[in-house]
């Protein structure tokens, strides 16, 4: 019997051969991305001693090696039990007889933030991308989370929060990448369709409240325990997936360029987002060039792993100068930087729907709308546009759901708009950044909180409105915000999968 490995989650399967119209159980990419393997005698101890070290970890999670967001080093494991108690009280995952089945993971990290002998890790995928620019067979574009730029540094001797996105731009640039590109553009992308999206079903009657669909964790639990929500959720993709599918059509067409050679690289706070890339949803540039085999998005580092990358090349953090995004896709607007706080995606996306429904730039009130700012785990706010009133809600952390849906079955629910993020925080707390032992995990998120309000506040674009590259690319090739194409390429649609309940 042969053994056949996926190339971008690893999962490994035992056949004589693959059926034509195979895909991968985990992260359904087709035959063709799976390479057979030989495995040697060590290997196999080594797996077997593996297998026996987990089975006496009963009070930890169990991480299974097809997981591809994050894997665990068995021996560091201290069996103390506090990643299955954050994965079942603070992620809301549910671990109903878990003595004979597992849960599935929603792969939000939060086991690893939390994990106190670093038994649990990010899966990492930094090798094979720089093994790739060393070959210099491909395009490599990268884009970088907003997240990612006050929380990098910290692990190069700065103080926690420390902006800096100049300074990241520059080391990208000395690893390979031939094109550097911001998340935040994907961002303001996002804020264009929902705020859009959320005008059109208020207007349309349509299903009220509309949920945020940016946070993959929050995307697969709903998928899982929520499905009845679905109908609720934005249809709207991630920044990084309405990124990487512009970057493979719009991008490739400006710049003359074959998409197949682009290899997209992403560099974000989120280890779910290693799992999203791979959903079957998002493979928009295979369906507008009307070829197989092209995935919006390649690779997916975290910030940690970015770490690892600039160290190991030798480049010195401190003395590097700042440098600029690449232009075409380049920096987005205040709104977009936000999105990495909890309460910035309804932040930003009120600042686009005011401008939507009246016509006109929102006041100071909306472009520093503390209402929906810090760490409670669920915020309320109540905003007047046109003398409409529009109550909305910020939840992190998937166990406050519970209580929203409660409050919908009874028909109790008045809000219009709600953000989820699963990170307290948001994303600038995920489970690929930095994780600094000995100091109070909220005093970090809100430095980091802090570096990214900062940076919206001195911007002098604060609206995804507003935003010249975004207005180019609706004129030169979307046309308008919910655009037939838009909705080909920016939007998408969710299934129950509850029938997965345990994996």
């Amino acid at each position: 019997m042969k053994k056949f490995k996926c190339k971008i989650c690893g999962y490994v399967i035992e056949a004589e051969n693959l059926p034509n119209d195979f895909a991968c159980p985990m992260c359904e990419v087709s035959r063709e991305l799976f390479e057979e393997i030989e495995e040697k005698k060590e290997e196999k101890k080594l797996e077997k001693r593996i297998e026996l070290i987990e089975d006496k970890n009963d009070k930890c999670i169990r991480v299974s090696k097809n997981n591809p967001s994050i894997t665990k080093v068995v021996e560091n494991c201290i069996n103390c039990g506090l990643c299955k108690k954050v994965c079942k009280e603070k992620v809301g995952v549910n671990y109903e007889d878990d003595e004979v089945k597992v849960p599935v993971c929603i792969n939000c990290g939060q086991c690893v933030a939390n994990c106190p002998k670093d038994a649990l890790r990010p899966k990492q995928t930094y090798r094979y991308v720089r093994e790739l620019i060393s070959k210099n067979e491909n395009i490599m574009v990268v884009s970088t989370a907003p997240a990612v730029r006050v929380s990098l540094a910290e692990e190069f001797g700065y103080e926690i929060g420390t902006f800096a996105e100049g300074k990241m731009i520059t080391a990208l640039r000395k690893l390979g990448f031939d094109y550097v590109l911001d998340v935040t553009f994907g961002a303001d992308l996002t804020i264009m369709e929902e705020a859009q999206e959320f005008v059109n079903r208020i207007k349309n009657g349509g299903r009220l409240p509309q949920f945020t669909s940016c946070c993959p964790a929050w995307v697969k639990y709903a998928e899982i325990y929520y499905p009845e929500l679905l109908p609720y959720i934005s249809t709207c993709k991630s920044p990084i997936s309405m990124q990487g599918s512009i970057i493979k059509t719009y991008f490739c067409e400006k710049m003359d360029i074959n998409p197949k050679k682009i290899v997209n690289v992403v560099v974000v706070p989120c280890t779910a987002k290693k799992y999203e890339i791979n959903r079957k949803e998002f493979e928009s540039a295979s369906d507008y060039w009307e070829v197989s085999g092209i995935r919006d998005n390649d690779y997916v580092i975290t910030t940690t792993e970015l770490v690892k990358m600039i160290q190991e090349a030798g480049i010195d953090f401190s003395n590097l100068e700042d440098g600029k995004y690449d232009s075409i896709l380049g920096k987005g607007s205040g709104a977009g930087v936000i999105f990495g706080n909890t309460g910035g995606v309804m932040e930003a996306a009120l600042r686009t729907a005011y401008h939507i429904l009246t016509g006109e730039v929102p006041p100071k009130k909306l472009l520093d709308f503390k209402a929906v700012r810090g760490l409670d785990g669920v915020k309320e706010a109540t905003v007047m546009i046109n003398k409409m009133k529009i109550k909305v809600a910020v939840v992190q952390g998937l166990t406050n759901i519970a209580s929203i849906v409660e409050k919908m079955n009874h028909n109790e629910l008045d809000y219009r708009f709600i953000e989820v993020m699963n990170c307290v925080g948001g994303c600038i707390g995920g489970g690929g950044q930095p994780i600094h032992k000995g100091i109070n995990k909220d005093e970090i998120r809100l430095k980091r909180i802090a570096g990214l309000y900062h940076d919206d506040k001195n911007l002098s674009i604060r609206c995804s409105f507003e935003n010249k590259d975004i207005k180019r690319v609706y004129q030169d090739f979307l046309k308008y915000p919910g655009s037939r194409l838009s909705e080909k390429l920016l939007h998408t649609r969710y299934t129950t999968k509850k029938h997965i309940f345990y994996k």
